[in-house]
């Protein structure tokens, strides 16, 4: 019966008589086309305004995550970044709103789960999702009311945008008065230039798209935007004209449109920007190199970066389109394609450039095939090899055995029911049986695929493009200019900022605790023990498909194996075994399988924060008749991947080279993250097993054994390789999960015994480490080559089951949003900053992201327990914390997420719900009294540890732990 009432339901909510037809008004706005889509249980209706022409979709859907997004076409004129830095501007305030921020005022007064705001290439896009209908209406508001009516003040654009003043306008000596640019997006960019995938990328993007220029703002060109500029842009491209509005979910649509109608009358009809820009034209072979960053921590003589593109056809013709994504697949997705195996695999280079692919965003699509990590002598030599890999497989044809594996792999990403649906593309979706079937005709005819590397490929209209490493790149941007002025300008800035301490919010809507229910609805999960096989069952609507997850706790674990489960886990789906090679084993995990994985699981007792469990955790999913197969993949790969292949060690060389190769960028895209990594290391047992596995700990083991010489055939690494996978699933503490549906239970169950059956429950030799001590390093720098800084500090608190946890979660939400935001972010410059608690893992820290003042932020860290104790909260202060925190707490999940606390944890229902009703009822006074005891009082015992990275000066001194990250340094 409740099976039927909400099938009922979904359709009610998709229903097309419910919706206007073709051609019919409503709203000020008219349908111009709709359709259903049974397979996706959604219906899509195109809608325009009719005074301004603005483009309406709405997709209803029994979604209650609903999304809406406004875009306006935005192509820049130049390189200063001005679509980017009115992205940011807009949300400064506007004239409904006119407070400073209302974007970042809002957080803490919304339940939504996911706001933010985007500048693509030629288009800026402002989306949120929440499942609270009065949010709803209040995050539209504020979103319309944010780009169609925004204040665009200079001090705004000085802040958001660039200026120039003192490094630190509040500090009294000469040093910190030094002159530099400052500014958020300006500091933003000086980080992503230190990325040198993302430079590779840019400047491919301006060779390929000449007419296209940088969206995002070149540092270089960022300090000639001038503020008239910036206001004129806004005038001319933030007009619904020139807009798309998006919405998405079960609310009704017609509520929508008299919103957004409501704000649109106010205009009137313009010409919007039309224009798309084509990509270069290509009559022959064109070559550019340009320099970039040089790696300090990979070999230097292989630090080229090298592609060579073509230009496709018009990318609305939607079957080529998608049949060129998928010969992109074929040709270099996996091990065992052709392009890996003839370029990656002999040793050509690491991994695939950045712009490596088929990119169907633009008019015309771009076919590239491109390396990193290549040899100078062997940057000449790509274009001939690409095009003798290219003649072979013109030549051979494709098996349909991989075809199939990847249109299996299609099939699967729809059935497999996400909780952010909302934000995918729904064309790409709408069409899916269309294409499909127009697909299997072509191919039917014969020699398809193969025709388009005929017609698009095998010829020599090629952009050849290649950056070259070099050790000067980067230098100061800094320009001289007279002090006395600048000077002047950063003072009226922190005027102008110091205003957000006083100002009134009344204006902003909010939603109040008193929306946020007391108790939820728990999961429902029932435990079974099957021959001695622990099962966690969750019974769901999971739309014909098995999820299924396993742990094997693997106690007294040694560090020398621990630091290599990473390499052994890419080492197995990359060897192959004695009976099927790699590529035989990829074309069975895409025919049978939504993919298998095996990874590294650490987690603290939810009673106990230094206690520390670990393991190695089995994933998969597979359509349920498939469930068999996903247990014999899982299997194979684990126990058989042969390890003593004659091709094995020069495999692994690969994998650690393909690791090693552009880590420093990797690096600098999650900076903060590994700064707060390796502060948390040095004060619990799970961060320090976390730092061997996935901190700079193993950056640092990576790039040292990817720089032993070719000669090491790596027979000590492989040897514990070996050991672990000895260990990998023996030893009888398997515990397993399986979320499926009630009519897949049994055979689900009895496919999973048999999967266990074959498993060795022998005790596992695993001699007991001796006790490793915790680093004791209270400030550790690393030096790396950026332009900006990543930091963090990390304190130790308390257990999650403890009743202190909720006030420390209140209290890093009050911190970030009433204090670190405005101080590392708004008047330090820095792209981002603020406060986290971590209740499982009983840690309390402060981080911050691309950051031009470290000293000025560490300062402000520290002080900030202080802060909080002196600040006399309102209860309107308390009531935003609790709301920010829920927006977590209460966001939705997918699927085959629920219950997964439960299991991977060991957080019970019982201990969410407690937490809970403890969040809800957190006081002023409690708030207070964790800042003292956690912040004030445990920095001042020393139990506080610092981390930051980037490039070091004078202020890193003798207090500070230096760890060079070059490979002679590691450890």
């Amino acid at each position: 019966m409740l099976r039927n009432a909400a099938a009922g339901a979904r359709k009610a909510v998709t229903e097309l008589s419910q919706f206007p037809k073709p051609g019919e008004k409503l709203h000020g706005f008219t349908l111009v086309r709709s359709k259903h889509v049974p397979e996706l249980e959604l219906t899509a209706l195109h809608l325009q305004h009719d005074k301004t022409g603005a483009d309406y979709l709405h997709i209803a859907r029994d979604d209650s995550n609903n999304v809406f997004s406004i875009g306006f076409k935005t192509n820049p004129p130049d390189d200063t970044g001005i679509p980017h830095i009115l992205e940011h501007t807009t949300l400064c305030g506007s004239e409904k709103y006119p407070i400073r921020d209302p974007f970042f005022k809002m957080l803490p007064r919304t339940l939504s789960n996911f706001m933010n705001a985007f500048t693509a290439s030629d288009h800026t896009f402002y989306p949120f999702a929440t499942t609270n209908a009065q949010d709803f209406k209040n995050l539209m508001s504020v979103y319309l009311d944010s780009t169609l009516h925004p204040l665009l003040k200079k001090s705004d654009f000085t802040q958001e945008g660039w200026r120039i003043g003192p490094e630190n306008p509040l500090a009294e000596d000469e040093a910190s008065k030094k002159l530099v640019f400052k500014g958020v997006v300006y500091n933003e960019m000086k980080g992503q230039m230190s990325d040198a995938g993302y430079l590779y990328y840019i400047r491919f993007h301006d060779h390929i798209f000449p007419d296209i220029n940088n969206s995002g703002g070149d540092p270089q060109k960022i300090t000639d935007l001038t503020y008239e500029q910036l206001r004129k842009f806004h005038a001319e491209h933030y007009h619904p004209s020139n807009a798309k509005v998006f919405t998405y979910g079960d609310m009704p649509l017609v509520d929508h449109l008299q919103q957004v109608d409501a704000q649109l009358q106010a205009f009137e009809k313009i010409q919007g920007d039309k224009q798309i820009h084509e990509p270069v034209t290509l009559s022959g072979p064109k070559e550019v190199t340009l320099y970039g960053p040089l790696d300090p921590l990979v070999d230097p003589d292989r630090q080229y970066k090298t592609s060579v593109s073509w230009i496709m056809g018009d990318t609305t013709d939607v079957l080529e389109s998608f049949s060129l994504a998928l010969l992109s697949t074929l040709l270099m997705d996996g091990y065992g394609s052709p392009l890996y195996r003839g370029l990656v695999e002999a040793g050509m280079g690491a991994d695939w450039s950045p712009n490596a692919g088929y990119d169907g965003s633009a008019k015309k699509g771009i076919f590239s095939i491109g390396l990193t990590g290549v040899q100078e002598a062997d940057v000449p030599k790509l274009k001939e090899k690409v095009q003798q890999i290219l003649r072979e497989v013109r030549e051979k044809g494709f098996d349909k055995t991989k075809i199939d594996g990847s249109l299996h792999q299609l099939e699967l990403s729809l059935k497999h029911k996400t909780a952010n649906f909302g934000f995918m593309d729904p064309f790409d979706s709408l069409a899916w049986n269309d294409t499909i079937n127009g697909f299997q005709t072509k191919m039917a005819e014969g020699n398809y695929l193969e025709g388009l590397i005929d017609k698009y490929l095998l010829n020599d209209n090629t952009l050849t493009f290649t950056m070259a490493p070099s050790t000067t790149y980067g230098e100061d941007l800094v320009k001289e200019n007279a002090r006395k002025n600048f000077e002047k300008q950063e003072q009226e800035l922190l005027v102008e900022q110091n205003k957000t301490n006083t100002e009134d919010l009344g204006c902003l809507p909010t939603v109040h605790v008193k929306d946020i229910p007391r108790s939820k609805e728990p999961v429902v999960v029932r435990d079974e023990n099957a021959n001695g096989t622990k099962i966690q069952w969750h019974e769901a609507p999971t739309n014909g498909l098995t999820y299924f997850r396993a742990i094997n706790t693997l106690e007294n674990l040694p560090d020398e194996l621990r630091e290599l489960v990473p390499l052994f886990t890419d080492s197995i789906m990359r060897l192959g075994t004695k009976d099927l090679n790699m590529e035989q084993l990829e074309d069975l995990i895409k025919l049978k399988t939504g993919g298998v994985s095996v990874g590294y699981h650490c987690t603290p007792s939810p009673t106990d924060f230094h206690a520390a469990s670990e393991g190695l955790i089995f994933t998969g999913m597979a359509l349920d008749r498939n469930v068999p197969v996903m247990f014999d993949i899982i299997q194979k790969l684990v126990l058989g991947t042969d390890f003593d292949s004659p091709e094995a060690a020069l495999r692994i060389r690969q994998l650690l080279q393909a690791s090693a190769d552009g880590v420093v960028n990797d690096i600098a895209s999650t900076g903060h993250r590994f700064a707060m990594g390796s502060a948390e290391s040095g004060l619990t047992r799970s961060s320090w097993l976390r730092q061997q596995v996935s901190g700079l700990s193993q950056v640092q083991l990576v790039t040292s054994l990817a720089s032993r010489p070719e000669t090491d055939k790596l027979e000590d690494v492989i040897s514990k390789l070996k050991r672990i996978q000895s260990i990998a699933l023996a030893g009888g503490n398997l515990r397993t999960a399986i979320t499926c549906g009630p009519e897949s239970v049994a055979e689900n169950g009895a496919s999973l015994q048999k999967f266990v059956g074959n498993l060795s429950r022998d005790p596992l030799d695993l001699k007991n480490p001796s006790p490793r001590q915790l680093p004791k390093d209270s400030k550790t720098f690393y030096p790396l080559p950026y332009q900006v800084y990543y930091g963090g500090l990390s304190v130790p608190t308390t257990s999650y089951t403890a009743a202190e946890g909720a006030p420390l979660q209140i209290l890093s939400q009050l911190l970030t949003h009433k204090h670190l935001h405005h101080e590392i972010r708004e008047k330090g410059g820095a792209y981002g900053g603020g406060a986290y608690s971590r209740p499982l893992d009983g840690l309390f820290g402060f981080y911050s992201y691309r950051d031009p003042n470290p000293q000025n932020t560490l300062s402000i860290m520290r002080g900030a327990g202080q802060w909080a104790v002196d600040k006399k909260w309102s209860d309107r202060d308390l009531e935003e914390a609790k709301i920010s925190v829920f927006q977590g707490v209460d966001a939705p999940k997918s699927v085959n997420q629920e219950g997964m606390g439960r299991f991977l944890s060991g957080i019970t229902e019982e201990m969410k719900q407690k937490k809970r009703e403890q969040l809800l009822d957190v006081t002023k006074d409690q708030v207070r009294e964790v800042a003292q005891r956690y912040l004030v009082d445990g920095l001042a015992k020393g139990e506080g540890r610092v981390a930051f990275l980037g490039e070091k000066q004078s202020w890193v001194d003798g207090e500070w732990k230096i760890r060079e990250m070059d490979v002679k340094g590691a450890e």
